[in-house]
């Protein structure tokens, strides 16, 4: 039935209809926070083998929280 599901022109239409949806304007953002959060769960997920590594089975002990977490967002203005 879809053999060939997605082909080029399939995902030019998709990138289309995002830009007019969402406009050019907030498309860069919305990359730049994919990445930034992608990159977030790369480091934290590495950050969970390293401790299974280091205590052994990756669910003992594994919950506890080093830092704090920060909200470094820049904050809203109300306009």
């Amino acid at each position: 039935m879809l053999r060939n599901g997605l082909e080029p022109w399939h995902l030019l239409i998709v990138a289309i209809v995002f830009i007019v949806m969402f406009g050019s304007k907030k498309l860069p953002d919305t990359a730049r926070a994919l990445g930034r959060s992608m990159r977030i769960l790369k480091s934290e997920a590495q950050a969970l083998k390293a401790d299974g590594t280091v205590n052994g089975a990756a669910g003992e002990g594994s919950s506890q929280v080093d830092e704090p977490v920060v909200d470094r967002r820049e904050p809203a203005v109300d306009r």
